[in-house]
């Protein structure tokens, strides 16, 4: 399957070709504009952020099949959609992750360990987004991320932090799901609270063509991105491997969301190269014709194309490869160098009081560990906030 079949709506958005090459027609007049605005060193920021991002990504998945990751969830063929996006939020916005978002992460400057202390069970999930850049914890509960986006808007239109008239005040909030998400309630209830609220929000819909073994095919008759008429809110499906077309798109309907004109959804059509996650085989489902196919729209090739049409040379390339090998060293070694989280964090913070069931709890672990030689932990607990 490809952007050229049945998957893509005749509305979809494309700005670069697989080729590279800047598309210059009628249809893509309205977000030329902000392409053209981009500077030299912006363009070369996001080829930087998705060429990191692939070499975080590979150095992580070796690191789970090493088994220092209890799961790794790879992104490979997705950085074009999340750094064009990425690059379109302000640094006021927030955004709700899925578990993928790698390259988002990275772009607004979170720490790549941060997401690894969470894959390799070292926190449960104590993430205070201000101290991440507004980039809030990942969710593993399928679509339960939309539900918690949409109540945070909610409390910015209450709050009056949209539609100021101020761009640099103005907030907007972004939820990241995949075509799986689509089909479970929390979404669409999200969508429905968000349309009647009018809340400054973008639903950002990353269809990677297959919800782990189910193609996007048998879950929907009709194309994703007409659903979103449904609810009341405006949709655009782009070609989610072309980095600028997620840009100017995400930039237009996140100005329009941060002013008070209410929600937009994108459907961002893109391909998941690797496996759903670490405990996957993508070999059991789907064919080696249509990976290599979207291995041919390669959102880094497709960018890289475009960049060295404008002049860039190997000194560039050579020098994000580089960067990149840094980068996987780093995560490496700060990774496997994580001290073992003291077991009686896990009854922390489960009552804002001490709590005698989990006051006895962790008596009885800390019992079980010493008979087995070990330790979890002396401190008592009973749940302190």
């Amino acid at each position: 399957m490809s952007l050229s079949e049945t998957s893509r709506h005749p509305g979809t958005v494309q700005l670069l070709t697989p080729a590279g090459e800047l598309v210059r027609t009628d249809e893509t007049a309205e977000f030329l504009p902000w392409v053209d605005a981009l500077s030299d060193d912006q363009l070369r920021a996001m080829h930087r952020d998705m060429v990191l991002t692939r070499r975080f990504d590979r150095e992580a998945a070796a690191l789970a099949r090493q088994g220092q990751l209890a799961l790794w969830v790879p992104s490979h063929g997705q950085e074009g959609a999340q750094v064009g996006l990425a690059h379109a939020t302000r640094p006021q916005d927030h955004l709700f992750p899925s578990y993928r978002e790698h390259a988002v992460a990275l772009a607004r400057g979170v720490d790549p360990v941060d997401i690894l202390r969470l894959l390799r069970g070292h926190t449960h999930g104590g993430w205070v987004p201000a101290e991440h850049q507004n980039f809030h914890v990942y969710t593993l509960v399928i679509g339960s991320q939309t539900l918690h986006a949409t109540g945070y808007a909610m409390g910015l239109g209450l709050d009056g932090k949209s539609g100021t008239g101020d761009p640099e005040v103005d907030q907007a909030v972004v939820t990241f799901f995949g075509d799986g998400a689509t089909s479970q309630g929390d979404v669409n209830e999200a969508m429905i609270f968000a349309t009647s609220f009018r809340t400054p929000e973008l639903f950002f819909l990353q269809n990677n063509q297959w919800a782990i073994s189910v193609p996007v095919s048998r879950q929907s008759r009709t194309p994703l991105v007409d659903r979103a008429a449904g609810f009341g809110l405006p949709a655009t499906q782009i070609d989610g491997n072309d980095v600028l077309a997620s840009y100017a798109v995400s930039r237009r309907d996140l100005e329009a969301a941060r002013s008070g004109s209410g929600p937009r959804f994108i459907e961002a059509m893109t391909y998941r190269i690797g496996a759903h996650t670490s405990s996957d085989d993508p070999t059991k489902y789907r064919t080696d014709d249509e990976l290599q196919g979207w291995i041919a729209r390669d959102p880094i090739d497709r960018f890289a194309a475009f960049l060295r049409s404008r002049g860039e040379g190997d000194a560039f390339f050579a020098g994000l490869e580089a960067e990149g090998d840094d980068l996987g060293h780093d995560v490496r070694t700060r990774t496997t160098s994580l001290p073992a989280p003291d077991p009686s964090l896990m009854f922390e913070h489960v009552y804002s009081e001490p709590h005698p069931v989990m006051r006895e709890q962790h008596e009885w672990l800390t019992h079980y560990e010493q008979g087995l030689g070990g330790d979890a932990g002396s401190d008592s607990a009973g749940g302190r906030a």
